[in-house]
């Protein structure tokens, strides 16, 4: 099936995480090319700050909120008042890379002509446009149904795996602020969602201390909700005469022209980890406390040892065994 290029167009993404909407660069980078001004707009949730994480992204052109659990878009009335909201945009085609009819509901109460979505379940009868992708991918990987998706319409992706621009004047922000920091960069991403997903302060400290007088500079990088955590680190990392840069709390923007000039980022499994690899840095994922993500050749899973679990089970000497074989790569897709 081959569509024509459509005019104004919206992409509906509403999983929450960073993460998601880094998983999600080479479906929008696709679908904005079916467009006649190359551009789209995004519906998804706050979290995902997709304002500051597409902030660089030239194809992306309004970021629209999407306030469903206890916002204005909740409820029956909710719903009316999203699709009050579309109607006002005028969109002429509207992609949902979710399996929810609500949203696609929306979009019909708002008059949008071309919904096109998964068709999977209540969904399919309320796109307009024939994809109806096996009932098996209900509960698939996000990537692997927004992959079925294009594949079923003929859409080319450019990139295979996720690639993220990174803002120039973010770029020069960090290289001033840091200037001080010699290079190779380290990044440690300290941020976890869950708890059964953090290592802690302690391995975090210790693997600082380790790698402090073998690269340049090593960096901690984390949320707000970091800070707490990050001073603990830092201060068990100064109490043995080391030094790390502290860059919790960073814009995302900064965050992520920080990370492009790493030489490896360690960390969590975090939506900063998806960030490190789609900016073509090796990036080492602790996973002792979830699924290993596979998506990225730039994604470097540790794993417990046979017959163990948890995050404890992941030592410093897994790292820096990790680390000892990295392939370096030149790959880059930086710039805006």
């Amino acid at each position: 099936m081959k569509l024509a290029p459509s005019g104004r167009t919206l992409i509906v993404q509403p999983l929450p995480g960073i993460g998601d909407m880094v998983w999600h660069l080479p479906h929008i980078h696709a679908i904005a090319a079916t467009t006649m001004e190359g551009r789209v707009d995004i519906l998804t949730k706050p979290r995902s700050q997709a304002d500051r994480l597409l902030r660089a992204e030239p194809c992306v052109g309004r970021i629209l909120w999407l306030e469903r659990e206890i916002g204005r878009h909740a409820g029956p009335r909710g719903l009316f008042r999203l699709a009050a909201l579309l109607r006002r945009e005028r969109y002429q085609r509207a992609w949902f890379l979710h399996g929810s009819a609500r949203y696609v509901l929306a979009a019909r109460l708002a008059g949008v002509p071309e919904r096109i979505g998964y068709g999977i379940g209540l969904q399919s009868f309320l796109l307009n446009v024939p994809v109806r992708l096996p009932s098996g991918l209900r509960h698939a990987h996000p990537i692997l149904r927004a992959d079925a998706l294009l594949d079923v319409l003929a859409i080319p992706r450019a990139e295979l795996k996720p690639c993220l621009a990174v803002d120039p004047h973010a770029a020069r922000a960090v290289a001033a602020r840091f200037a001080a920091w010699p290079a190779p960069w380290i990044a440690l991403g300290i941020g976890s969602s869950e708890p059964w997903k953090q290592w802690g302060a302690a391995r975090f400290a210790e693997l600082t201390l380790a790698l402090w007088r073998r690269v340049g500079s090593i960096f901690i990088v984390g949320g707000p909700a970091e800070r707490e955590l990050a001073d603990e680190v830092l201060t068990r990392v100064r109490a043995d005469g080391a030094t790390a840069a502290d860059a919790v709390a960073l814009p995302l923007e900064q965050t992520a022209a920080l990370l492009a000039r790493c030489r490896a980022y360690i960390g969590n499994d975090t939506g900063v980890l998806n960030m490190a690899a789609a900016l073509r840095v090796p990036a080492v994922g602790l996973f002792g406390g979830s699924t290993p993500l596979t998506h990225s050749h730039f994604i470097y899973a540790i794993t417990p040892p046979p017959g163990e679990r948890g995050m404890t089970a992941i030592t410093v000497a897994h790292v820096l065994e990790t680390l000892a074989r990295l392939s370096w790569s030149d790959e880059t897709c930086h710039a805006p």
